[in-house]
């Protein structure tokens, strides 16, 4: 995957709003890795308050419990960046919103805080309708931290257009 533009991941929400909007779902995001991008890139869309409930953006371990009800023990166990904290970050998302469909990304974007085991580039994420079953996939993304928080933007946006269709 390439590091999109500003204009594709514009393209990418606007064409994911008309889908929320015509089956008049509400979005909530869960943000570590890219601090709040998703939510910026969502409302930038004019009439995005028609589908667009709220933004979290939690870093810390601390606000991820506080704000997404992450259990300590699947950070101490699993980490941050893991397949098991996504998947309670987007569950707590919608726990904590009137949205209907969530979105939540974790990740490693560098330069630093990489392992072997989870190099940098290394992202999860994760979508989920309230009451139904999260869905999440990881992804190793190359390029600067900029790249990689572009590209997770662009995943994050295109598994929930699959998501809400």
């Amino acid at each position: 995957m390439h590091a999109p533009s500003d204009d594709e991941l514009q393209l990418q929400a606007e064409r994911l709003g008309a889908s929320l909007r015509d089956t008049k779902q509400m979005l909530v995001t869960a943000e570590s890795c890219t601090g709040g991008w998703i939510a910026k890139t969502v409302t930038d869309v004019a009439g995005s308050s028609d589908w667009f409930d709220c933004g979290l953006a939690a870093y810390s371990y601390e606000a991820k419990q506080a704000l997404l009800s992450v259990n300590p023990h699947t950070l101490e166990t699993h980490g941050a960046v893991s397949r098991e904290t996504v998947i309670e970050m987007v569950s707590g998302a919608l726990v904590h919103s009137g949205a209907s469909v969530a979105v939540a990304v974790t990740g490693i974007a560098g330069p630093g805080g990489g392992t072997a085991d989870k190099p940098v580039g290394t992202v999860w994420v994760a979508w989920k309708r309230r009451g139904g079953y999260p869905r999440a996939q990881v992804f190793v993304f190359d390029g600067d931290r900029e790249a990689v928080r572009r590209q997770t933007v662009a995943a994050a946006l295109s598994g929930l257009a699959d998501f809400v269709d």
